[in-house]
């Protein structure tokens, strides 16, 4: 089975041996007073993904270069950026197996919580680099304006709408804008499917017209949604 790693639009040369994805739980177990117990089911808390690649100083010809071969300081150096810039990415795991059929893939956003970078002498000039990831939730704040009346409070919200998808779709390429109404997915050939987006307004950075979903959109400032059907998606 061949694996294609992420971090971001980074692709890994080399795709680690061995993932392991943590789901934290966060439900609580309460004692009533018969003594007997109930187990109270909660949202689970942030995923935690840890993981060890290889980074190596030369080209081999098992490794994998979009662009050609960069050599480790290109890899340290977008670590680091992730580090640094205190923002969320996507990390991306494509599965396929040998005849090329695509599985199941694992498309999440995550924050680069620490990460390690080891020598060896029995690895040459290559690096091992030990990351710890962990999911990022987007949320944010709404403006609430209370207004009295008769003493008796009335709270009203203001909520913001994305345009309007009734009118007509401009052609789609990489750069566009679009409305986005359907279900994202892991890959362009619809699996993993993951949440639906409604009126939600990104950008397309990766098309693939072989697959039922060809269109990969992104958040508008470029953080990697998902792959979405044709119909679900119109040009802006």
């Amino acid at each position: 089975m061949a694996y294609d790693f992420y971090l971001g639009k980074c692709l890994l040369p080399i795709a680690p041996a061995k993932l392991q994805i943590k789901i934290n739980n966060n439900n609580k177990t309460l004692t009533l007073i018969n003594e007997g117990q109930i187990n109270l089911l909660k949202t689970a808390k942030l995923t935690d993904i840890e993981f060890e690649c290889e980074i190596p100083q030369m080209k081999y010809p098992f490794a994998v270069y979009k662009e050609g071969f960069k050599d480790a300081k290109y890899f340290l150096d977008h670590f680091e950026k992730l580090k640094s810039e205190k923002e969320p990415f996507q990390f991306i795991v494509c599965r396929t197996t040998p005849s090329g059929k695509p599985l199941f893939s694992t498309n999440i956003k995550v924050s680069l919580e620490d990460y390690s970078v080891s020598e060896s002498a029995e690895n040459g000039f290559d690096l091992t680099v030990k990351l710890k990831l962990k999911q990022y939730r987007d949320y944010g704040t709404k403006t609430v304006t209370i207004t009295a009346v008769n003493t008796v409070p009335k709270a009203q919200t203001t909520a913001q709408r994305a345009p309007s998808t009734t009118q007509e779709s401009k052609p789609i390429g990489i750069g566009s804008e679009v409305i986005v109404n359907g279900r994202l997915h892991g890959s362009s050939y619809g699996d993993a499917p993951g949440q639906t987006k409604t009126n939600y307004r990104g950008k397309v950075n990766f098309i693939n017209l072989k697959g039922s979903c060809p269109y990969h959109v992104t958040t508008p400032e470029g953080g990697w949604l998902g792959w979405v059907a044709k119909d679900s998606v119109k040009g802006v």
